[in-house]
């Protein structure tokens, strides 16, 4: 079933530039916006496109160079659409040729499941192009009720009040990235994706709450002061919040946060090679921090901190170190007291317990409350994940060589903001998150990045992204970082460029059959009736303990 109204004709066009469509007249090029949806009916197949231009063009340069006065609305009106017209360029993503064809070159049944693939044609001169559908965006991107795969509507085209659903499934998969410069709605969008997630129960999320917007609730902006609801509130039996500042969580009125500290005894040389930076350390005490490690084993930063000048000295003659560069090293050391959730020994192993969390199927948030600065927040998530990571390496090998489903990890995703910072060129190798992206789905641990600058993001690790939620981007760097590993991708930097600066994405990648622009579900009363926690089976206390037990003997305890 097409359309009563074609909107035009193809006229010239190829498979690797697009197609050009000149509008039928009574058709206004203002009703034609980059970003919108439209299907192109073939001759034996049925083409989907995304707009990516509009152009206004004329049949004569002899009208654009006398153009009629402005007052004459009768000579307009006759030149339009005959003597002037509107086209627009047409990129198509995706395409459909029926075994069995009714009258209008469709599939007879519209129950009929359709095949789409991705195109390796184009449609003849003067096929019609139409506005899609209600059926084709649910033939294109499914319908959230679908009892075969867990999709979730995550907003509307922007054209149409039409769900666009994405397959939880096939993006929990993949590492993912929600892009866009700042105050565009990043922490909304990844507010829905996390809520779907939990929903559909595609996985289980750890979330470094590096802002603490995503736990218990958010300021909304706008001119008067409102909260949107956290995913504590929405779940409240899925949820759980540790806290690093747990003077700032009371502060907010956050409810049955746990407190959550690191020891000394499980910072690596690694994780100070990512904040090397923040610390001000030179390659040199890096190396003597090697040294340091290698003698004294987990205990290095203790030992050093206690360690007087003599004892410096004679450990240097010894072991061939640099007294210089180790006092420089233990000078610098000495920030790393005034982090809150830092203690030299730990009675008590708080990994272990989020991990058990992880494993009996709770969904945990790390907020940082006052203690969100770079150094704080770049420490704290490295070294958290580097144990959880080193866990599901250990349980992921253990299901490989028994094939027993009960041993499979659940599928872990893994949520940053500021992802640039552990993933840039010069530091994406000392980090456990570059890892993650290089391994992808192998572990069964991926990333959620959230960030504002995706150029600042090593471009191997861009190409492994799955699938990509981008607002709107203003740096022409930012913009083709986007589209690293994208055929086809400069079509779609205007449409890129021609977002809304609130409320809209365009959506690609592994997730989702084709590039779609939408307007973002939005994250109000309605939404929390429709995703609240449902009647989900609770893990019993024995379970947790069970999962405890074997995450304490996986991490060597």
């Amino acid at each position: 079933m097409l359309p009563d109204i074609p909107l035009g004709s193809v006229i010239q066009g190829s498979l690797s530039q697009g197609l050009d469509v000149r509008l039928h007249p009574g058709i206004s090029v203002e009703d034609m916006r980059v970003g919108k949806f439209l299907v192109i009916q073939g001759v034996r197949s049925r083409f989907f496109c995304m707009l990516t231009d509009v152009t206004l063009c004329a049949a004569s340069p002899r009208i654009l160079a006398n153009p009629p006065d402005p007052s004459n609305i009768y000579l307009q009106e006759v030149l339009a659409g005959t003597g002037t017209y509107g086209t627009i360029s047409l990129t198509p993503m995706l395409m459909f040729t029926p075994s069995e064809q009714g009258a209008e070159g469709f599939a007879a049944d519209e129950s009929v499941a359709m095949s789409l693939l991705p195109v390796k044609t184009i449609p003849g001169h003067f096929s019609q192009v139409y506005d899609a559908l209600e059926r084709d965006f649910r033939t294109v991107f499914g319908w959230e009720d679908d009892p075969h795969r867990h999709n979730f509507s995550i907003g509307r085209p922007i054209d149409m009040d039409v769900p666009i659903c994405i397959d939880l499934d096939r993006f929990v998969e993949r590492s993912n990235g929600v892009f866009g410069k700042s105050g565009t709605g990043k922490s909304f969008l990844t507010r829905l994706l996390l809520s779907g997630i939990i929903r559909k129960r595609a996985a289980v999320n750890l979330i470094f709450d590096m802002h603490s917007e995503y736990g218990w609730e958010a300021a909304k902006e706008g001119k008067q002061f409102s909260t949107v609801k956290g995913l504590r509130q929405l779940f409240p039996g899925q949820v759980q919040i540790y806290t690093l500042d747990s003077a700032s969580t009371k502060r907010r009125g956050v409810r049955d946060a746990q407190d959550l500290y690191i020891s000394y005894d499980q910072i690596d040389v690694e994780d100070l090679m990512l904040v090397r930076q923040e610390l001000n350390l030179s390659e040199a005490s890096l190396e003597n921090a090697i040294i340091l490690r290698n003698e004294f084993g987990k205990t290095w930063i203790t030992r050093l901190l206690s360690m007087n000048n003599e004892e410096i000295q004679e450990f240097c003659e010894v072991k061939m170190g640099s007294k210089s560069s180790i006092m420089a090293l233990q000078r610098k050391l000495t920030r790393l007291d005034d982090l809150k959730y830092l203690r030299h020994t730990c009675p008590h192993n708080y990994v272990d317990q989020i991990l058990a969390s992880l494993e009996a199927g709770k969904h945990v948030v790390v907020e940082f409350g006052s203690q969100s600065n770079l150094l704080s927040y770049m420490l704290a998530t490295n070294v958290i994940a580097r144990r959880i990571h080193a866990s599901y390496v250990r349980k992921s090998e253990t299901f490989l060589q028994t094939k027993n489903p009960s041993d499979r990890p659940r599928q872990l995703v893994i949520t940053i903001e500021e992802a640039h910072r552990f993933l840039d060129t010069a530091t994406v190798r000392q980090t456990i998150f570059g890892t993650i992206a290089r391994e992808m789905r192998k572990y069964f641990v991926t990333l959620l990045v959230v960030d504002q600058r995706p150029s600042g993001i090593d471009n191997e690790v861009m190409s492994q992204v799955g699938t990509r939620i981008t607002a709107l981007l203003n740096d022409d760097k930012d913009i083709d970082a986007i589209f690293t590993g994208v055929s086809g991708g400069q079509n779609l930097r205007s449409v890129l460029a021609k977002l809304d600066s609130k409320q809209q994405a365009l959506i690609l990648g592994h997730a989702v059959p084709m590039p779609v622009v939408i307007q973002t579900r939005p994250y109000d009363e309605t939404f929390y009736a429709e995703i609240g926690e449902a009647d989900w089976e609770q893990a019993s206390t024995e379970k947790v303990l069970k999962a405890a037990k074997t995450a304490k003997a996986d991490l060597g305890f």
